[in-house]
Parts: structure tokens; sequence; C-alpha cells
């Protein structure tokens, strides 16, 4: 995810489950590692996803120019996020000094924190400054009131969509529920420019981007996964209706059955061959889709639109990643320097510009230069700010994977939605039953 939904403040919302951290409570349980002086100048490395757009290394560059003694360097990780989480949790519980800063999807936050896999960072004139993010990031590199990662790219989910073959159906407006979706596709699959198109896709293959996709269907259907108690809900007709809209939707041939082996790179290549009509894709897509090289068949026959959800506008889900300080690294003092570097307004602007990544600084969603290059900003800031958390729990990887396997089984047919959701919500109860 660049990266894995609309109905309230995320304040609110977010919902850090109650479990024990696995490693040494010593501290009473306040997870990460608190009060020590990050000291120690020096090289430096940055654990992270695969970047392709090549500006993150420009940055890096830029850096290394101005601190010849204090060189960063980028550790690549597999391009899924599943597997980008088990290198980093192999690093911490091997207590390797090889990743500096980690590069950390937002939700993880709290399972590497309790772990004290990440050390607290210090905010103020000695520390990274959030009071100029937009709170819902914040939010993310939180664990007990503690900051312990810096937000500095955020996310949620939007619809993209192809302006071109709906004007040409005479659909004049991107839809704002399922039913207008599917209406609007039967339309465009009547003229003779979108009579192969397929109408929609999104995440459902077995990797994290199906608990996003799953989370957003779900809280677009009025449910949730977990409910503001803390405790499962996911066995309760809203919740059938969401994870039914994606199964329905593979069962009708709205859906192209590829799509559950499709990761969301593999999403993006079938939107930009200009075979898909309707496609839910972080904003990164933006950019790329837009090239005008040859690697897009749709720039120029695109727009963006908030997510749409069973009765009206969908619930997106927040995703975004934000840059911690391993416990283990050394040269923690220049790590800190580099992550207020990377944070800085200038800085996640270029990026952003260059990116179409979604940046953390709220005062950037107003830029003149920024709305220029992207219009759908006003409708992106509204996402993030509105948008629904997945789970935040300090044994995520068991989490995640239960909601992969079980919604995976309903959507390939192998087990019936309701049965499907029972047994979610039992594995469910046993990860969020504090010992």
């Amino acid at each position: 995810m660049r990266g894995t939904p609309l109905a309230g403040a995320l304040t609110g919302l977010a919902l850090t489950l109650s479990l024990v951290a696995c490693g040494d409570d010593s501290s009473g349980g306040e997870g990460g590692t608190a009060g020590a002086a990050l000291t120690g100048r020096g090289p430096i490395t940055l654990a992270t996803g695969k970047d392709r757009s090549g500006n993150m290394q420009k940055m890096i560059d830029s850096w290394n120019q101005a601190h010849p003694k204090e060189q960063a360097r980028v550790i690549e990780l597999p391009d899924e996020p599943n597997d980008q989480r088990q290198q980093m949790i192999q690093n911490a519980t091997t207590k390797s000094d090889a990743y500096t800063i980690l590069n950390l999807d937002v939700v993880w936050t709290a399972e590497f924190a309790a772990n004290r896999w990440l050390v607290e960072l210090p905010k103020g004139a000695n520390g990274v400054d959030t009071g100029k993010l937009l709170p819902a990031t914040v939010t993310t590199g939180e664990y007990r009131g503690k900051l312990y990662a810096m937000p500095l790219t955020s996310d949620a989910g939007l619809l993209f969509y192809r302006h071109d073959l709906l004007e040409k159906a005479g659909v004049a407006e991107p839809p704002k529920t399922w039913p207008e979706m599917w209406a609007a596709c039967d339309k465009v699959r009547k003229i003779p420019a979108g009579k192969d198109v397929d109408c929609y896709l999104t995440e459902v293959g077995k990797t994290e981007g199906l608990t996003v996709s799953a989370s957003e269907a779900i809280n677009s259907a009025g449910g949730a996964i977990v409910g503001a108690d803390g405790k499962p809900a996911v066995n309760t007709p809203q919740a059938k209706a969401g994870v039914d809209f994606l199964v329905d939707a593979i069962k009708d041939g709205r859906m192209p059955k590829a799509a559950l082996t499709l990761d969301g790179e593999g999403g993006r290549r079938h939107f930009q061959s200009g075979e898909l009509l309707f496609h839910r894709q972080w904003p990164y897509q933006y950019e790329l889709a837009g090239k005008d090289d040859g690697s897009s068949k749709v720039a120029g026959k695109f727009k963006v639109a908030p997510i749409p959800g069973q009765d009206g506008p969908g619930a997106a889900t927040l995703g975004g990643h934000n840059y911690a300080i391993s416990s283990f690294a050394e040269n923690k003092a220049t790590a800190l320097d580099f992550i207020t570097y990377m944070a800085d307004a200038a800085q996640q602007k270029a990026n952003s510009l260059a990116t179409s990544q979604a940046p953390t600084v709220a005062a950037l969603y107003d830029d003149p230069d920024m709305i220029k290059k992207y219009p759908f900003l006003p409708t992106l800031k509204t996402a993030i700010e509105n948008a629904e958390s997945r789970p935040a729990a300090v044994k995520y990887g068991d989490v995640t994977a239960a909601i992969q396997g079980s919604v995976y089984d309903a959507l390939n047919g192998k087990t019936p939605t309701d049965k499907a959701l029972a047994d979610l919500q039992g594995k469910l109860g046993a990860l969020t039953t504090t010992p």
C-alpha cells in the first residue's frame, strides 16, 4: 500500500485493540523505548518498500550531499506489505542494527511500539513537529498517547474512473452508490468503446489489500470489523452486506475473477491498459496513470472521485506511511534529524508533486501549485480527515491474516458469507481478549 473509508473523524474511529504486548513488560506495558536520549551520529539506513517513482532516492541524495559523514542508504524490502512487515519483525526480534529507520504502514505502529521495537520520538524544539500535520495522520503514529512514528505520507481510497467512457454513455457524474456504479457500467458496456470493459476492481487477492477492501466495503455498508467497544462486530447484517458487495461483484462478472490473484500493482496495470472503468486505488496511481510517455492508455481520460457506498458516499480506509527509529539502531541522533528533514513541508511538497503521494502537512492541500497539478486534493483531504482505520492491534499480523482468510474464502465461493463472518467473529474474539 501506498502506500491498503468517509464516516467520522479518525480520532473517534481508530480502534486500538486491548492486547498484551509480546515482549518484556517490565515498564508496565507502556510499550516502546521511552525516555532514552537519541544519541549517535553516522551512517543510517532506511528500510522501505519499493520506490517506483525514484523520487525517494533523489531526496536521500540531497540529504547525503549535505551530510557527507551521515550518509543515508535505502534498503528495499519486498513489494507486498505482509512481506515487508515480516522482514522488519525478523530484524527486530534478532535485535539487529541493520535497519535504522523503518518506513511503517500506518497500522503497524501499535504492534511495533508495544513490542519495544521502536524508540519514542521527542516533540518540540529538539524533536519532531506534528503541529502542522493533519490530526488524522498524527493519530496513526501514536501508541498509548506517545509518538513512535512520524507521518510522512498519508492515503485514503479513491475511485478512479474513465470519464471519457461515462460521457460517451451519457452518464453525467461519477457514482455515489454501488447501484449507481453498476448502472453506469451497464450503460458503458452498451456502447462500442466500452463493450469489453471490466466494471470495477479493488484489491481482493489474499494480501493486506484484501483487509483494506473488506474494511471499506463493510464500513461503507454501515458495519465495522471491530466496534467502538473494541470487540469484534463482523457477524452482523451490515458486515454481510459489505462482503456480499465484493462477492456478488465477482459472481456477476462485474469484477474480473483475475482480481483474486492481483495485487495493487496488477490492478494499476489493468487500469492503465484501458480495460477497466472504475478502480478503487490509492492516490499514487494518479501520477503514473497520467503519464504521456506511452506507459498508460488512459492518460487524460480519467478522473478521481470519493468511493461509493451502499446508500451514499463510501467510507475510505486510511492508509499512509510513517517513519520510525528502530530500538536496536545505531546513530539515532542522525536518524531523528533525517526524519525531520524528510517530514519538512518543502520536502513533502516536492515529493507529492513528483509522485502524487498524499502529504501529511495540512497546508499543502490548499497550496496553489499542488491543486493545479492534482485537482482532486480537496476530495482527498476530506477522505483522509473522515477515513476509518483498520484495526490497530498489537497482534496485527494475526488479525489481518484472519480477516484475509475468512473473506477470501467467501470471495472464491469456498464458504458462504454468513458462515465466513461467523468464523471470523470467533477468530477475532480470541485475538482481542486480554489474558
